[in-house]
């Protein structure tokens, strides 16, 4: 079995090492480039926990802290894996999604304890901010990265699907998923959709492919990747 990883090039390679130990090739074929934002160091004075979001979140991270010292809670178990190679040592995931970690930081935070800084994009999923807020947190956004959608599906993806050599696509973001479709219907390559599966991380991911003419859409039942992989 072979199919499409739609994630930014160095998460679609890591899922592509996974998906090697189930016996599936993954493709890589990145519909975001990752522009990472310069800058001085962060403030984390005030700072009690860090927020993750992505794996991308925590690369920012490093770029521009030293410290490890901060506990993190991540979205989920491919962003504490990456938080745990950058050095983090308090780390803990909420396996699921923004809800999932909203309601990590609600049971395991005091309000009064310091701010949560969230390093992320310009553009984010979910609304992390109003669920902490109105449970009393001080949250605090830096953007340090943005993510760039590739104006061509890239080669490898295009060859993949006119040979018919994939059986399916990963996508794990609406955003990217939305890319997608569009460079789909642009380049006139929607026949080469025809038998193959979207996997997705949630509904609301699957709701952008869903113009699409797949022999099938099969959604996460729970969004994290551990359960999106298990859909193979």
């Amino acid at each position: 079995m072979r199919v499409l990883v739609t994630r930014p090039y160095l998460d679609a390679h890591r899922v592509a090492a996974k998906l090697a130990d189930l016996g599936i090739e993954g493709i890589a074929a990145p519909l975001m480039d990752i522009v990472y934002t310069d800058g001085p160091a962060l403030d984390l004075a005030q700072v009690q926990a860090v927020l993750f979001t992505s794996a991308n979140g925590v690369r920012a991270f490093a770029r521009r802290s030293v410290n490890r010292s901060k506990p993190v809670l991540c979205v989920g178990a491919a962003t504490a894996q990456q938080a745990a190679a950058e050095g983090f040592t308090k780390v803990k995931s909420a396996n699921g999604d923004v809800a999932t970690l909203a309601a990590l930081v609600l049971s395991t935070l005091k309000p009064n304890g310091g701010e949560l800084l969230h390093p992320a994009a310009g553009r984010v999923a979910g609304d992390l901010k109003s669920s902490v807020e109105q449970a009393g947190f001080t949250y605090r956004r830096e953007i340090l990265y943005s993510a760039v959608k590739v104006q061509v599906l890239p080669d490898t993806a295009v060859q993949a699907l006119q040979s018919r050599t994939v059986q399916g696509v990963l996508f794990y973001s609406p955003r990217t998923a939305t890319a997608f479709s569009k460079l789909i219907h642009d380049g006139e390559l929607e026949p080469t959709i025809t038998g193959l599966t979207a996997y997705c991380l949630s509904g609301a991911v699957a709701k952008m492919v869903s113009n699409l003419g797949w022999a099938s859409i099969k959604i996460a039942p729970q969004p994290n990747q551990d359960a999106l992989l298990a859909l193979l």
